[in-house]
């Protein structure tokens, strides 16, 4: 990676921060001036964002309670949530063509139903990022809005299932038994690497590990990678260690998730078209707030 690509994010991140933004959003404007410049990502950038948000996937399942997820304001709360935004969205949608913006005017009703399917989704990456920032993810409210992200995550991966037709391999239920991992490991404690890995680079190197063994195993059952991330986070949730792990994992997420911020913004720089309809939506976006509230 040229060290150039560093000293912008590290630039834009620093000044975004001056004003008190997330630094996340100078990586994303690092992302757009690197494209501008006529850089390309390579696949050591996309690699490194894969594995940040990996990383990321893993940190939450170790804060994850599984019984928060079966609560009723979750489960509840985001597919209801969800279809009213759905609704509002997509009726904006279709009021926001007669305005004779091309982009709209050539949506039908389901592609429309569908962006607005999409626009009802929170960035898990975004929304844990700027919670860890601020240090609410351990509060009420943080941990709900964690909570509705996974479960967002959930119907995502559903949703693709459904709509590539690929559906996942009979071996997938040979994934049950992970479940009996948390009992594995205080029944027969040898098997706990985790607590064997003591408190240096080990435990660092395991940290990095597990969530890639977990997308691995979850990609070849025909699975959401990054779903085998969460998981496998979420069976060492309980453990005694599971907070000293998260924080051996911080500095490492945080800096391959600048690779992913860097890779969003080189994917293309927007037309002005596509920016005013950005702006039209970030109006629009209060309305997602709104809805939690009715």
């Amino acid at each position: 990676m040229d060290p150039v690509w560093i000293a912008i994010a590290f630039a834009l991140g620093y000044l975004f921060k001056q004003f008190k933004l997330p630094p996340l959003l100078g990586f994303l404007a690092a992302g757009f001036v690197l494209n501008l410049m006529g850089v390309e990502g390579g696949e050591m950038l996309a690699e490194s964002a894969q594995l940040g948000v990996l990383l990321l996937l893993f940190s939450i399942g170790l804060k994850l309670n599984i019984k928060n997820l079966l609560k009723p304001v979750i489960w509840a709360g985001t597919t209801i949530h969800m279809a009213i935004t759905m609704l509002l969205l997509g009726g904006a949608l279709f009021l926001l063509s007669f305005l004779g913006i091309s982009q709209l005017l050539v949506l039908d009703l389901f592609q429309t139903g569908l962006i607005a399917f999409t626009l009802s989704f929170s960035s898990t990456v975004f929304v844990v990022k700027i919670l860890e920032e601020t240090g609410t993810s351990g509060t009420l409210y943080g941990r709900l809005a964690i909570g509705i992200l996974v479960m967002q995550d959930v119907i995502a991966v559903v949703f693709l299932t459904i709509s590539s037709g690929k559906v996942p391999s009979p071996w997938a239920l040979a994934l049950l038994p992970l479940a009996a991992v948390p009992w594995l490991l205080k029944k027969f404690p040898f098997t706990d690497l985790v607590s064997k890995s003591g408190h240096g680079e080990l435990l660092v190197l395991l940290g990095v590990l597990l969530p890639i063994a977990g997308a691995a195993l979850f990609e070849s059952v025909g699975l959401k990678p990054d779903l085998g991330a969460l998981i496998f986070g979420v069976l060492l949730a309980r453990h005694p260690k599971a907070g000293e792990l998260s924080k051996a994992m911080l500095s490492f997420k945080d800096l391959f998730l600048v690779g992913f911020f860097l890779t969003i913004g080189l994917s293309g720089i927007p037309t002005w078209e596509t920016i005013f309809i950005a702006l039209l939506l970030i109006v629009l976006l209060p309305l997602k707030s709104i809805v939690y509230f009715l």
